[in-house]
């Protein structure tokens, strides 16, 4: 079965979120609710449980973890370059700057338990676990200089960065965890997969007001640039096909909707990134399966 096969699914959950939501029983206050569900409960639930229990049977993972460092410093770096190729008002690139690294994890997730399985995901998810605070470093640390936001308290206060540190924190422990707690966060992150997919779509949006090279600039650097740094520190570091395959759809999957609710809670124009991650997401469905078979 091909790659694109295999991801269809994920991506139809992604259109039928997109149809709900223009129904008028899913409107924006149920979709808002969905969102606070999943941000603050479900998901960190899914990053706590697969970090406490599943990164400590990787301990040869310091190639993989590499790599996923090496492609998010470069996607950083050539995302700041845009703020002198580009010129656009101070805002705007606070708010899309985040776009040419930060990786929708839902769909990362799900794509990498479709292809790999339990493994898979534990891998994916120590991937998450170690990048989920530089990203959010970088993103909030921009939107904070320019909102006049403090940058620590407002990653001390991001969900997903605190079930990372409390995930990896207990796997060093090398306790499991109880059996009751280790059924309910199993309950409540497989919940938040197939959720988290509808709200993709539902959060699907074109308008957004940015020029068209700064479209094509993070679109390119998201999708193309970011896979293929990605692509080229994989082999330098010597990752088996299996590992490769997972650093590729770190880096090859589209922005995060959450992109948009950080800009706008931290004061920068939410807009223009709720139409990169549209265009990015969409695109998504092409040049995913072209990436991960690359890999294959």
């Amino acid at each position: 079965m091909s790659i694109a096969l295999v991801l269809l699914p994920d991506f139809l959950l992604i259109a039928v979120g997109a149809l709900l939501a223009r129904l008028p029983a899913f409107d924006a206050t149920f979709w808002a609710g969905a969102e606070r569900l999943v941000y603050f409960v479900l998901f960190p639930a899914l990053l706590f449980r697969s970090l406490a229990t599943g990164a400590g049977a990787l301990d040869d993972s310091l190639p993989l973890v590499a790599t996923g460092l090496a492609f998010t410093g470069a996607g950083i770096a050539l995302s700041f370059a845009a703020r002198y190729l580009l010129r656009l008002p101070k805002g705007d690139f606070a708010a899309c700057f985040q776009c040419g690294f930060r990786f929708n994890t839902y769909l990362a997730l799900a794509v990498a338990q479709r292809l790999q399985g339990p493994r898979g995901l534990a891998a994916i998810t120590l991937l998450v676990g170690v990048l989920v605070p530089v990203v959010n470093f970088a993103a909030v640390g921009i939107l904070a200089r320019h909102g006049g936001a403090r940058l620590w308290p407002a990653l001390a206060r991001n969900p997903l960065v605190l079930a990372c540190v409390a995930g990896l924190a207990w796997a060093a422990l090398r306790h499991p965890l109880p059996d009751i707690a280790d059924r309910v966060l199993g309950a409540l992150g497989g919940a938040s997969l197939a959720l988290g997919l509808l709200i993709v779509g539902a959060a699907l949006k074109f308008e957004g007001g940015l020029p068209r090279p700064a479209i094509a600039y993070w679109t390119a650097l998201k999708l193309v640039a970011v896979p293929a740094c990605a692509l080229v520190a994989g082999h330098a570091l010597g990752l088996p096909g299996r590992e490769l395959q997972i650093a590729l759809i770190m880096a090859a999957v589209p922005t995060a909707p959450s992109a948009y609710v950080l800009a706008t809670q931290m004061g920068g124009r939410g807009q223009p990134v709720a139409l990169l991650v549209t265009v990015g997401t969409l695109l998504a469905a092409v040049t995913l399966p072209l990436w991960l078979a690359l890999a294959s």
